[in-house]
């Protein structure tokens, strides 16, 4: 997937830190580093247990991750910061090290974070364990990429988490399972009950929305995006939606066949402006995701309960409630 950086970034470095990564990943394997005990294999050779290492491509997986993992995994996100563009990010040597010394990897998959691919690649340790979530759900490239926003999805990762762990770390498998217990009946409790709130209530709700990333949501939440596909990608991928699709757009805005118009604040092209604007001047109320976790540090679970809070309030208002 080849999208425009939507952050400013130094084009002349990225070229050298992509190379400088892939010289790091290298050392790392010639000198033994990816399979030392150091590493986080599961168990130190006296039987004491050693933290798992793991590395995920973006910290919503990160977030996922540490939690099922608890005091048993070590966890580094790769893409942890609001203003860095998952799409367009070039990994550092700092990432290559990680990877080669990484028990557990998650990647995203689908085409959304190939540059991860790469590290994989550069580093093919036989006795490192790979998640990459696309694969896992079915979804390969030039489908949706943007998994961690479909509720089922999520599900289907924090059960081959926990699989994956249990196999690394047998003799602490119990544990994984009280932390996954605890995760989806606790701290997913209020993701899942606005996921199954907002369906009953809404279901078949025409929507609009910015980008494709709405779509995995939209669907969980059993709401229509009526804004067409063509339009979404485009603007997800950065490239100009046709002159047709942003006419269709604009008339379901302001011919009201949009009840609320969804967009991604991290996103905000002059199109999506544009149509945010419209949308207020038409009486539509406007809700708001982002790509990556907000603010920096946050859990997966307050993240999206925020958001679909957000959601939630914009169908009521657009019912009269």
């Amino acid at each position: 997937m080849t999208r425009a950086p939507r952050f400013p970034a130094s084009a002349a470095a990225a070229p050298l830190a992509a190379s400088a990564a892939l010289a790091a990943v290298a050392t790392l394997v010639l000198s033994g580093c990816a399979t030392s005990p150091a590493a986080g294999d599961g168990k130190a050779s006296g039987g004491a247990t050693k933290v798992i290492r793991v590395v995920a491509a973006e910290n919503f997986w990160g977030s996922v991750a540490s939690q099922l993992g608890g005091r048993h995994v070590q966890v580094t996100s790769v893409i942890d910061n609001p203003d860095a563009d998952p799409h367009d990010y070039e990994p550092t040597a700092s990432d290559a090290r990680a990877v080669a010394a990484a028990r557990y990897v998650i990647v995203n998959g689908a085409g959304y974070d190939t540059w991860a691919d790469k590290l994989l690649a550069a580093d093919p340790d036989g006795g490192r364990t790979e998640l990459k979530v696309g694969d896992l759900v079915g979804v390969g490239p030039g489908g949706n990429p943007h998994r961690w926003y479909s509720p089922a999805d999520v599900h289907a990762v924090i059960e081959r988490v926990t699989a994956d762990y249990k196999k690394i770390d047998p003799a602490d498998a119990a544990d994984f399972d009280a932390l996954r217990t605890a995760f989806e009946t606790k701290a997913l409790g209020p993701y899942d009950g606005l996921v199954s709130a907002i369906k009953a209530a809404y279901g078949g709700t025409p929507i609009g929305a910015s980008e494709s990333v709405v779509g995995p949501l939209a669907e969980g939440l059993g709401l229509r995006v009526l804004t067409p596909y063509s339009f979404l990608t485009a603007i997800s991928e950065g490239t100009d939606p046709t002159a047709h699709d942003k006419a269709v757009a604009d008339r379901q805005i302001t011919a009201g066949r949009i009840k609320v118009y969804v967009y991604n604040s991290q996103n905000a092209t002059p199109d999506v402006k544009r149509q945010v604007d419209e949308a207020k001047a038409a009486g539509i109320p406007v809700a708001t995701v982002t790509e990556t976790l907000t603010p920096a540090g946050a859990s997966f679970q307050d993240w999206q309960v925020r958001q679909l809070q957000g959601i939630k309030q914009a169908l009521d208002r657009a019912a009269g409630k």
